[in-house]
């Protein structure tokens, strides 16, 4: 079921296999009940929406022990595909929707995935402090590190420095030229070959 993601992260453990396996169950089944993913691209969701989380584990491997924050999660996207590959970083996910973190927090627990935090309520609210904030199509760049950079910490555990880590699709020169500080962007089609990752990108931004 999870031939994709195996194919380009060969050495998954038997724990993290079930995590995902699980992932791909539950997914649908809460779909049906609160609309998280669109209804029309559940059949994609190997693809287009955990090996589209995962990207963000080719792009850094996050250092265990580090802390990061998944800033309008929805139903636990990117966060909880990130919290199987990563089981030795903490992940704190929020959104400003309820039903979509208590979809989230109930698909963990079923796929086992002890390693994360959850909060219901405005990143205004959040006051903890992250080596990273990653985010998936939720708002654009200079506003995501306008609102994230105070939980941005000032200690270095990872060899890339600390900042928000966005996916992203389309067009993004405005976007990026609307931004006070230097941005890495990563074709995702570097990573991975299927069609669907030939507009997606990686913005990176350091803090």
């Amino acid at each position: 079921m999870i031939e994709t993601i195996a194919k380009y992260f060969p050495h998954l453990s038997p724990a993290q296999r079930d995590a995902f396996e699980a992932l791909m169950t539950q997914y649908p089944l809460w779909n049906e009940k609160i609309n998280v993913i669109s209804r029309k691209d559940i059949d994609n969701l190997e693809i287009n929406h955990i090996l589209h989380s995962l990207a963000i584990a080719k792009f850094i491997q996050f250092s265990p022990g580090s802390e990061i924050l998944d800033f309008g999660t929805g139903g636990g996207l990117p966060g909880l595909p990130l919290a199987v590959m990563f089981p030795e970083v903490r992940f704190h996910l929020i959104d400003r929707i309820g039903k979509k973190i208590r979809v989230a927090k109930e698909i963990a627990a079923s796929a086992g995935i002890g390693n994360v935090t959850f909060q219901h309520g405005d990143i205004g609210e959040c006051h903890d402090k992250f080596d990273f904030v990653v985010s998936r199509a939720v708002m654009p760049q200079p506003d995501l590190v306008r609102l994230s950079r105070k939980n941005i910490s000032r200690s270095m555990r990872n060899a890339v420095p600390n900042g928000v880590i966005a996916l992203k699709g389309g067009e993004l020169g405005n976007e990026l030229n609307a931004l006070k500080v230097d941005s890495e962007v990563v074709d995702i089609s570097n990573y991975f070959s299927e069609p669907f990752f030939d507009t997606k990108k990686i913005v990176y931004t350091s803090i």
